[in-house]
């Protein structure tokens, strides 16, 4: 059974919407001009943060009650993959997430050191990343499974991984699969611990990069079985066709200098849609811009495509890095390069490192059949996904 995308949405830093993200990419006009001060005055580092703020967001859809911000962009990124979808059918929905409601714990805990009495412990309701989806699901048409990932920075691609498999194996017809993270103290001030936050503006693949710069974000696809886009006369995006998902088992934190985690995942990924590499042509990589996850996922492109390895970019110069959610947003971004026959450069690239690897650095229009689309997590979790250009599917 052949899965496709049949509809994406997304919000990030960069922008509210496909269109409004897809015109920065576009422009080259990245979205990390937020200080993290509001989240930990002791910080001073570049955020990639949403603009619109809980309240715009809970009033855009009507909702009173406060949900977590994770909710809220979630639902944000949903409603805008679900716009033009009517149909009663099997449907999924897969979530990936790392911070759940934990911007809503953070909330309880500062109030409950200031005035105890005050405090709202229902806040820590939310703090779980099962009720982030149990959350949204209750905004959505009847739904047939639910589930949540929470696999690191792999979430989201594994949450599309899972959506696809469960329309493959013909137990749903469509599943909103993506993933959903909102900035927080806890996530700074764990990243900052590890020493991998880049007090300037992160530099991916870059020989001077030192570190990654946090965001938050939403980003989703539907995806639907064969069967039913023809049933119901619809024109997909593009065909989810193949996928994998490793373990290297090398760090709790940290990917082998070899990169055999990426290698594997990408590897693996071709060999089930029976591609050679030669026909690849874009990868949007993980590129975090950190020391260990450039490096390593250079080693893995090189031992797998050698030096004519296909144009490539990180687009996380643009968001940041959105966690449990970046999954989502970079495979609404491979959606696009397929959809617009763009690859999307690679900001704040100036010097190559030693690999040699030079990414895109401007917009460019070329042939887009086949994409990559890698996602790694700590623990070594490793996961592409490998999107194809169709032909339109009509009655």
């Amino acid at each position: 059974m052949r899965v496709f995308v049949a509809d994406v949405g997304i919000i990030s830093a960069t922008g509210a919407g496909v269109e409004n993200n897809l015109c920065r990419l576009l422009d080259m006009q990245h979205g990390l001009n937020g200080k993290s001060s509001y989240l930990d005055a002791d910080t001073d580092y570049y955020v990639g943060r949403v603009a619109l703020s809980n309240e715009e967001l809970r009033d855009m859809f009507g909702i009173k009650t406060k949900l977590s911000r994770t909710s809220l962009l979630s639902l944000h990124a949903v409603n805008e993959c679900l716009k033009n979808f009517h149909p009663n059918c099997r449907m999924g929905f897969i979530s990936g997430t790392t911070t759940g409601g934990m911007d809503k714990s953070e909330s309880f805990c500062n109030q409950y050191l200031t005035d105890p009495k005050n405090a709202r412990i229902s806040d820590v309701v939310y703090h779980t990343c099962g009720s982030a989806t149990a959350s949204i699901a209750s905004y959505l048409p009847k739904l047939n499974y639910i589930s949540t990932i929470s696999t690191a920075c792999s979430s989201a691609t594994n949450a599309i991984i899972l959506g696809a498999q469960k329309i493959k194996y013909g137990q749903l017809d469509a599943v909103i699969a993506g993933g959903s993270d909102s900035l927080c103290r806890f996530t700074l001030d764990g990243f900052r611990s590890l020493l991998i936050l880049d007090n300037d503006r992160c530099k991916p693949l870059d020989l001077n990069r030192a570190g990654l710069n946090l965001g938050e974000g939403a980003g989703y696809l539907l995806l639907v079985s064969e069967d039913f886009a023809v049933k119901h006369g619809i024109s997909p995006l593009c065909e989810l066709k193949s996928y994998a998902n490793v373990n290297d088992a090398f760090h709790a934190t940290a990917l082998s200098d070899e990169g055999d985690g990426p290698y594997l995942a990408m590897k693996q990924t071709l060999a089930k849609a029976n591609l050679s590499t030669e026909k690849v042509d874009y990868i949007n990589l993980h590129g975090t811009g950190t020391v260990n996850n450039d490096l390593a996922e250079s080693a893995a492109i090189l031992k797998l495509f050698g030096e004519t390895y296909p144009p490539l970019s990180s687009t996380k110069a643009y968001t940041g890095h959105t966690l449990g959610a970046s999954g989502g947003i970079e495979a609404v971004f491979s959606v696009l390069a397929i959809k617009e026959q763009k690859v999307f450069p690679n900001l704040n690239f100036t010097t190559p490192m030693d690999s040699g690897i030079i990414p895109v650095l401007k917009p460019k229009t070329q042939k887009v059949k086949y994409v990559l689309s890698n996602s790694f997590g700590f623990g070594g979790n490793c996961s592409s996904l490998l999107f194809a250009d169709i032909q339109i599917i009509t009655n």
